[in-house]
């Protein structure tokens, strides 16, 4: 038995339930398929179980690209505004948490609930689990649709939407099969790599500070790296976040950021005392204070973290009045403009997002259609990343809805502007 539908949208995450949704209230066939039993494990487990699902503030800047201007015309046409209306609608109460990053107030499944509420509105078929075997465009089988063999049996459809994300958090089922049907279909790819992840560095250099293990604090940090191609220049990334250590290496919101621009063999430098003077603070307390270094250092950073930098250097384990300038200022140096390489990162075991992806010179900014006609990306699968704070989500939702849209009026025969 063949099954006809007007659009199958094959990734059952966040950009992949919200196209289906969209598109089955826009009158279409739709049916919406997915390797895994459960829906949007992403969005389960994200934001600690309450899903940082959008940013109040958001625009290209936000985000990493060959091409960094391609999610401009998404983004303006569905925007953080709008999906907030949405879960407004379903009554779901929410909250800003920092720097524009919005949660839920109870829990993920909400989002996920509005998803599927969504879906059910447009009489969307759902099948999971469901495995693809093979799909053949118009051109290779003679028709006018699409043809996918499954293990629930043929289908057929005149346009196919792949939502199948990165490579991030295969525990949860990614795969890089949506990289393999851009393939097939003569589509480029920008290399692949873990971003918004922790980084780590080798053993017996970290053995110092692995005891540090669970110490935040915030911090500057950045990198200068040199971009995946020619293409790009090299540029310094800063920001200002909590920083944690781990036994490992670093984490927490500062170095999960900074992760997406840094390649490997580039260092990082971290200032782990931002807003200090700490020359002049550490020169005046030479002269005012008696206490030992690590305890006058105790002020400024936590104290572990002073101790731990305290008990690599003899001359630093006296009273701050006996330390010699020299020794002070270095000291204030290697505290604000701490540089070290890491050895690689924790990889897509923990890496929140994928970089790189279906390149977008392959893919319409309007629509989301590849060069293959009725082929269309979505979601994480492009090369299209966000930062850490909301964006991604952003993205699948404007990405999704830009595509929905397209095809709506390519079933309808209008094209989109």
């Amino acid at each position: 038995m063949t099954h006809k539908f007007d659009v199958v949208v094959i990734g059952a995450g966040a950009a992949g339930l919200f196209c289906a949704g969209v598109a089955g209230q826009r009158g279409l066939k739709v049916l919406l398929l997915d390797h895994s039993e459960k829906v949007a494990e992403k969005i389960r487990i994200s934001g600690g179980g309450r899903c940082n699902f959008t940013n109040r503030e958001v625009g290209p800047a936000n985000f990493l690209s060959e091409n960094p201007n391609f999610c401009r015309s998404a983004l303006s046409r569905y925007t953080p505004q709008d999906f907030m209306a949405l879960l407004q609608r379903y009554n779901i109460s929410f909250h800003e948490k920092h720097k524009g990053q919005l949660f839920c107030d109870r829990s993920a499944e909400d989002v996920i609930n509005v998803l599927l509420a969504e879906c059910a509105a447009g009489q969307v078929t759902r099948w999971q689990p469901c495995s693809i075997k093979s799909i053949l465009s118009p051109e290779q089988t003679g028709a006018s649709s699409y043809r996918i063999e499954s293990n629930r049996g043929l289908i057929e459809a005149s346009q196919v939407v792949i939502a199948t994300g990165g490579l991030s958090i295969p525990k949860i089922g990614a795969t890089d099969w949506g990289y393999r049907i851009a393939r097939q279909f003569g589509l480029r790819l920008v290399e692949p790599r873990a971003a918004l992840v922790p980084l780590t560095f080798d053993g017996e250099a970290w053995a110092p500070y692995a005891q540090l293990a669970g110490l935040a604090l915030p911090v500057q940090i950045e990198t200068t790296a040199a971009d995946a191609t020619p293409r790009q220049r090299k540029k310094v990334t800063v920001c200002s976040e909590d920083l944690l250590f781990t036994h490992r290496g670093l984490s927490g919101p500062a170095v999960l950021q900074i992760s997406s621009f840094w390649r490997e063999g580039q260092p990082i430098r971290v200032n782990l005392a931002p807003g200090v003077d700490l020359p002049a603070t550490l020169l005046r307390a030479k002269a005012t204070s008696k206490k030992l270094i690590a305890n006058e250092l105790a002020s400024l950073v936590p104290s572990r973290l002073a101790d731990a930098w305290v008990s690599q250097d003899p001359a630093l384990q006296r009273p701050i009045s006996e330390a010699t300038d020299k020794a002070l200022l270095a000291l204030a140096q290697r505290l604000s403009d701490w540089v070290l390489t890491p050895t690689g990162s924790e990889g897509y075991k923990k890496a929140e997002v994928t970089v790189g992806g279906v390149d977008t010179r392959d893919l319409s900014s309007q629509t989301m259609e590849s060069k293959q006609p009725g082929l269309y990306f979505i979601g994480e699968v492009v090369d299209v990343t966000g930062w850490l704070g909301g964006y991604n989500f952003q993205w699948a939702w404007a990405s999704g809805f830009a595509c929905a849209e397209a095809l709506a009026a390519k079933q309808s025969g209008f094209s989109v502007a």
